[in-house]
């Protein structure tokens, strides 16, 4: 069994600009776990499978992805999940929020993948600090992050598959939508 997670992922210059605050997180309060991926937006959130299922997997995102036509995402400064969570915040979008009831529904409908539908809103954001930032450093962290200004955008263009190496996540897989 291997750990996979669904995600829109950032083109390579603006992963590289998020990398920067990861690092910074990094280096000052120890956080880890946010450099261990590409800078991203999940869309299905890490789930177990055997790895026999990958390859139907990638077909059925490749089938998924055929319904969406690309479209722009804005990215637009910082905020936080009190306690533990600072994030580049993700403008309110219309086909991101589509996206992923289509996915949701997907899912839904093929049990055997056995993914959790997430019960919570959608709240779609890009890690910089997560579950290793602790408690005690968050306010200042966020204090920190809060007066900075960061803005970007990007035409999202296809569900990437991530699979955990036992260290970090690896896209193994990304679709393509229809093209604007």
């Amino acid at each position: 069994m291997h750990m996979y997670f669904v995600a829109l992922v950032l083109p390579k210059e603006l992963n590289e600009k998020i990398l920067t605050f990861k690092q910074f997180m990094h280096e000052k309060y120890g956080c880890a776990v946010g450099l261990k991926s590409p800078a991203h937006i999940t869309i299905v959130p890490p789930f177990w499978m055997d790895e026999e299922k990958q390859k139907q997997l990638e077909n059925d995102i490749d089938a998924l992805s055929t319904q969406q036509q690309s479209f722009v995402i804005e990215v637009s400064d910082f905020s936080a999940f009190k306690p533990r969570t600072i994030f580049v915040a993700v403008a309110p979008n219309q086909n991101l929020k589509e996206l992923k009831t289509k996915s949701d529904i997907f899912f839904h409908n093929h049990p055997s993948y056995k993914i959790q539908i997430e019960g919570r809103p959608f709240h779609p954001h890009i890690t910089i600090a997560t579950r290793d930032l602790h408690k005690k450093d968050f306010h200042e962290a966020r204090a920190y992050f809060e007066p900075k200004k960061f803005s970007g955008t990007w035409t999202a263009d296809g569900l990437s598959l991530l699979k955990h190496n036992k260290k970090n996540w690896d896209v193994v897989h990304t679709s393509q939508f229809q093209k604007l």
